[in-house]
């Protein structure tokens, strides 16, 4: 079986890579990750994904037992990415834009390895009830949003303003990860690599 790289040092992707029982090795390697003009925001998510997981094969040497997975995930409200808000005013911003509306997470994986490459793009759909100002400064000085995509994460404090989800749940938090064990599948990478044990 081949080896998984992770091109990411996203706790939470290690995390859900760690959920469906994937071994791996953290192989990470820096891209500009710069939007280029025009460019759709699906587009520019599945870019990054397959150019991170490039970038990593490239920085184990292209190794033949290697297959690395990138992922990208953008926050997109009226067509626009929020990325991470450099202070607090652009964090209160983009909450305040997100109050009381919906807004799509798009996040792409791409796998790279054996002379071959696959990448899938999930959207889904997150509803935020209203926010408060008082909330907004408060979920602030928990220090949550500032290396968040759109300033908030579902997964942590943020979960209490999600009103509704029509999508993948682990997507938004960063690794789709039913689109990711198929293409683990597809590379030779089974999930569910657990210890075994006799029968009770």
């Amino acid at each position: 079986m081949a080896e998984l790289f992770l091109a990411s040092a996203s706790p939470r992707r290690r995390e859900l890579l760690a959920q469906i029982a994937v071994p791996y090795v953290t192989q990470i390697a820096s891209i500009d990750e710069t939007p280029l003009p025009d460019e759709p925001p699906a587009a520019y998510v599945e870019r990054l994904a397959r150019e991170k997981a490039r970038a990593g094969l490239l920085a184990l040497g292209g190794r033949d037992d290697a297959v690395v997975l990138g992922a990208d995930t953008a926050v997109v409200l009226d067509g626009r990415i929020l990325g991470k808000p450099a202070d607090f005013n652009e964090s209160r911003a983009m909450l305040l834009a997100l109050s009381g509306r919906s807004h799509q997470v798009l996040t792409a994986v791409a796998l790279v390895g054996g002379g071959r490459e696959a990448a899938r793009v999930v959207s889904s759909d997150v509803s935020f009830r209203p926010i408060s100002e008082a909330e907004i400064e408060a979920y602030w000085a928990s220090g949550e949003p500032c290396d968040k995509a759109g300033s908030y994460g579902i997964q942590g404090l943020a979960a209490v303003f999600v009103n509704q989800l029509q999508g993948s749940y682990s997507a938004v938090v960063g690794l789709p990860l039913c689109e990711t064990a198929e293409l683990l599948g597809e590379f030779g990478i089974a999930c569910w690599q657990l210890p075994t044990q006799g029968p009770h």
